[in-house]
């Protein structure tokens, strides 16, 4: 069995296992069905998901910043296309595709995960990072949400891969009226306490988390990753520095600080 790789240091705790973390998440019955069907990748496992569902990601266990994922699709009987940062390939066999993508996985640990159709903001791909955070006072409380949009080349949103950042409010309100909006941040927040509730009873060093969300077509929200421990530039970049005050405010309380050298993202489409 691999050793579960975590990094402690001062108030700085990170679990860097997806699989650990996503086995852990699947305990509780409430977080279940927001998480997206997840295997360590084989052969039988990519078959399963991708004739199961059309699409798939391939991801690191152990890894961040969008590096190294794979956006995989069968587009019909006997054809199959797949995406690693800006490159795209074809296969006429289920084999050939499987055999390119053991090569691309530079012999690490892979997972396969259930692919979702992101919503789109000005035909590009989105996704939410959601931050939870130890309040001052006590308890968990959610500190920010903010919009993750894909360069137009590119199948992750990460802004360290071209990705752009606006408010979670200006990309969901291209999409769903006001009230719509209000009752998604009110689950958004009960999906992200739930979460950290549940893995601080694993890891109970755990001070803060950021997820990344998916919404798809039908505003449900689906949990694609759990950080332990965040890059929270998306929020050092908007205009509005509320969100990045409180961040930096409760992560002071409990002993955290932040390197913000926030160069690559940017806040503009």
């Amino acid at each position: 069995m691999a050793k579960l790789r975590v990094k402690a240091s001062g108030k700085l705790y990170r679990v860097s296992d997806k699989w650990a973390k996503t086995n852990v998440m699947m305990r509780d019955e409430g977080l279940r069905g927001y998480i997206p069907s997840t295997r360590k990748f084989s052969r039988l496992t990519l078959h399963n998901l991708l004739h199961a569902h059309q699409m798939v990601y391939v991801k690191p266990t152990y890894g961040s910043l969008g590096r190294g994922v794979m956006r995989v699709e069968k587009q019909s009987p006997g054809e199959y296309v797949y995406q690693l940062g800006g490159n795209r390939k074809t296969f006429h066999s289920f084999d050939g595709l499987y055999h390119s993508l053991k090569r691309d996985t530079l012999g690490k640990s892979y997972l396969v995960q259930r692919g979702v159709h992101l919503l789109k903001y000005e035909g590009r791909r989105f996704d939410l990072r959601v931050v939870v955070q130890r309040a001052p006072q006590g308890g968990w409380e959610m500190t920010g949400v903010v919009a993750r949009i894909a360069h137009p080349e590119k199948i992750v949103t990460n802004g360290s891969q071209g990705g752009s950042i606006l408010t979670a409010e200006q990309v969901l309100s291209a999409h769903m009226s006001s009230s719509q909006l209000d009752n998604l941040k009110k689950r958004l927040e009960d999906i992200g306490i739930s979460t950290i509730k549940r893995l601080y009873r694993k890891y109970p060093r755990l001070n803060e988390i950021g997820l990344d969300i998916a919404i798809d077509s039908q505003f449900r929200p689906w949990i694609l990753e759990v950080n332990t421990t965040p890059d929270h530039c998306p929020f050092a970049i908007l205009p509005d520095q509320t969100m990045i005050r409180r961040i930096i405010h409760y992560g002071s309380r409990y002993g955290r600080h932040y390197k913000l050298n926030c160069f690559k993202a940017k806040n503009t489409l």
